[in-house]
Parts: structure tokens; C-alpha cells; sequence
């Protein structure tokens, strides 16, 4: 076992909904292993209540969750990132800043569930859905053989856990 911990970006949009719930679950699910982090190229300025109300399930502490700008990661003071996944489709079409020490990075595309109209309950329902579609992904992610992995192969490894068909709920 390493002592390494690796960083890990999530980055969408607005940084209100997937890649929140994303940064909660890679820290919860990763036990120490790796510790997530988000952010949007256009954040939303609030996160989205029914993200929290998922988070809330994995016992990462909500009162550090907020909406912010990417840029936050790509100055000097900032954490070093391994790795940065894009969970949306629009930020990974996006021109994204320089990031130090060339992390690994893929895209894993997530239907927006703060997109879905109608009551509450068919809301809470397309979050709890995206929730557990990231869960699946992560959970393959935090189970990688990191240490013995070479760079190339880490990379190859997390683009293929994009590709996994995510399943409904």
C-alpha cells in the first residue's frame, strides 16, 4: 500500500450537481486514498440543494461544499492534481487551464440531472439516479491497482471507466 494520497478534480460546468457529488464520493469511497476536489469553468455560485441531500448519504461534511471556479486549481498555491475528470459534456469540450505535473485525465459523461423539470420528487429522483451512475464509476476508480500502475496504463484505466455504460437506477 502507498501513503500517497492522489487529488483528484472533478470539473462540469456550473460545479453545482455531478461534479460535487463526485468530489464527495471519491473522498468517502477512496478511504484515505484520494481526496476530491471540484469546480466549474462557469460555476454556478451555489451548489444545487438536492446534490446535497445525496452527499449528505456518504457523511462527507456538506458545509464544505460551494460552487467555484476552476481557476482556483491552476494557480501556484493550489493543490497538485493526479488526476481531473470532466463529468459533463459541455466542460469537456471546453478549453481548460494548464495544469501542473500533467495529470491524468478523462471524461466521464453524466446526464444533468439539475436540468430535469417537473416536482421534487422526479428531481430528487434524477439525482439520486446520476448519484448512484457516478457511484459505479468511482467505485471502479478508487479499486484500480494505482501503485503498480504505470502512467500511461493509470491513464488508459480511467478513460475505459469512462466508456462503462452507466446503468438506470
Amino acid at each position: 500500500m502507498t501513503d500517497k494520497t492522489y487529488n483528484v478534480l472533478f470539473l462540469c460546468t456550473g460545479n453545482s450537481a455531478r461534479s460535487i457529488m463526485a468530489e464527495a464520493l471519491v473522498t468517502t469511497m477512496g478511504k484515505g486514498l484520494f481526496q476530491g476536489f471540484s469546480a466549474g469553468s462557469k460555476p454556478a455560485g451555489k451548489v444545487n440543494p438536492f446534490a446535497i441531500e445525496q452527499v449528505q448519504k456518504t457523511g462527507y461534511p456538506v458545509d464544505k461544499l460551494r460552487s467555484k471556479s476552476w481557476d482556483e486549481f491552476a494557480l501556484e498555491a493550489a493543490p497538485s492534481m493526479d488526476f481531473i475528470i470532466t463529468v459533463c459534456d459541455n466542460a469537456a469540450g471546453e478549453a481548460c487551464p494548464y495544469w501542473p505535473g500533467h495529470p491524468a485525465t478523462s471524461h466521464w459523461g453524466f446526464e444533468d440531472p439539475a436540468a430535469v423539470e417537473g416536482t421534487d420528487a422526479e428531481k430528487r429522483a434524477a439525482f439520486e439516479k446520476v448519484f448512484k451512475q457516478i457511484m459505479g464509476r468511482i467505485n471502479i476508480f478508487v479499486n484500480l491497482p494505482l501503485q503498480l500502475l504505470e502512467k500511461q496504463a493509470i491513464q488508459e484505466a480511467i478513460e475505459k471507466i469512462g466508456d462503462t455504460p452507466v446503468t438506470p437506477a
